[in-house]
């Protein structure tokens, strides 16, 4: 990938997702302590704007089911043994591992848990588990709607908060976490729009960290 700047809107270049959209904070507050585990209180929010930035530019998309899947994307983290989440989630053969399968079935099991209480119908609620179950170990996405939420799991890594988390879960530099992030994070995009907004926080990311030096 290039790391070339980009005039994107995107959050670092200071852009905020435009969108009216529906306000989830009840449900922000019902999931709050499952995502205390592994830093999802940091990672979450900041995939949560990344899935509405690529929503910009994806109309056709559903907006609510894409929001509420990655909000509960990893809440399922808070039911697997700490102590196992880096050692056989980051290290290894860790997309095969058990505690990747795990999670995701842990954070089905929160979504329907939480969801019927706020007001969500089960159909609405399948639509977000068939997203979350999988969304780590199924190489394939089912839809435009997995396909987002897919894209903004990755898109924070690209910051400089993802590249100071993640380059220590796989217990690597953040200057040799960068490599992975071109050589196979960008690869595992989906859609143009997480490709352009990968490229442009990349770049700041290099920039405020200096990764071409250190």
């Amino acid at each position: 990938m290039s790391s070339k700047t980009s005039t994107i809107n995107t959050l670092a270049s200071g852009h905020s997702p435009r969108g009216a959209w529906e306000s989830l904070d009840d449900l922000w507050r019902a999931a709050a302590p499952s995502l205390r585990a592994r830093s999802n209180d940091i990672h979450t929010p900041l995939s949560f704007l990344f899935a509405e930035l690529v929503l910009e530019a994806h109309p056709e998309a559903d907006a609510l089911v894409t929001r509420v899947a990655i909000l509960l994307h990893d809440s399922g983290w808070s039911r697997v043994d700490a102590s196992k989440i880096i050692s056989e989630g980051f290290r290894g053969d860790w997309r095969t591992s058990d505690v990747r399968y795990l999670h995701e079935r842990e954070g089905c099991n929160i979504a329907r848990e939480l969801l019927p209480g706020l007001g969500y119908d089960d159909d609405f609620i399948t639509k977000v588990t068939d997203i979350i179950d999988g969304h780590d170990t199924r190489l394939e996405h089912h839809s435009i709607e997995d396909a987002i939420m897919r894209d903004a799991d990755r898109l924070w890594r690209f910051t400089p908060t993802g590249i100071g988390l993640a380059s220590g879960w796989f217990g690597k530099t953040p200057h040799d976490y960068r490599d992975q992030l071109e050589s196979t994070t960008f690869a595992e995009l989906i859609t143009d729009r997480a490709r352009e907004l990968a490229t442009a926080e990349l770049a700041r990311s290099v920039e405020l960290l200096k990764l071409d030096v250190i």
